[in-house]
């Protein structure tokens, strides 16, 4: 008689078949793929700087944050507004940004544009009341820059504040519809 030797034999694996993890559960590969991702943008978030630390930094205007997670950047008169870091944080993945046309009048509190991610979508608040001069085409073919840098090239639209901007300004910080980045910063750590 011949005696069988015994070998070790693993059958190939085929893409998006069920294969048993080290913890002994049984994962396909697109949840390994999307657990990846997720990881990587965990910590890609946890390494990003907070908006309340580098925004005067990065920019010569002056910041101010809305409690609804807006940011608007004033310098001489024209208002760069989006949305700040912890909320693009929040919304996740975001996947499409509608903004209003050059030329709209905005209204301090009130909805001017709408951003969809893969968690949700929610509607964006002006933080000022203006003129739309310009916007920002970019967000729009891809609403990931958002993501990225919410204060820097993820900014929504520019708004023309009119001549008195200093007192409309002054005015929504003493009735706190307006914070500093100190104020925001606590406001976000509740």
């Amino acid at each position: 008689r011949r005696q069988r030797r015994k070998t070790s034999f693993k059958p190939r694996r085929h893409p998006g078949t069920s294969r048993r993890r080290h913890d002994g559960h049984d994962t396909t590969m697109a949840t390994t793929v999307l657990a990846r991702s997720t990881a990587r943008l965990a910590l890609r978030s946890a390494m990003r700087p907070t908006v309340a630390i580098g925004a005067r930094r990065r920019f010569a205007a002056t910041a101010y944050f809305a409690p609804s997670h807006e940011y608007v950047m004033v310098e001489k008169g024209t208002a760069t507004v989006g949305i700040t870091d912890h909320a693009a944080g929040e919304l996740g993945d975001i996947v499409f940004v509608d903004l209003p046309e050059i030329g709209d009048q905005v209204t301090a509190g009130e909805i001017f544009a709408t951003v969809e991610s893969v968690k949700a979508a929610s509607d964006v608040y002006s933080p000022v009341s203006g003129t739309i001069t310009e916007i920002n085409e970019k967000v729009t073919e891809s609403p990931t820059i958002v993501n990225e840098h919410p204060m820097g090239d993820g900014w929504f639209v520019k708004i023309n504040l009119g001549d008195n901007y200093q007192g409309g300004i002054e005015e929504l910080v003493s009735e706190k519809k307006l914070m500093s980045d100190d104020e925001y910063a606590k406001h976000v750590a509740k």
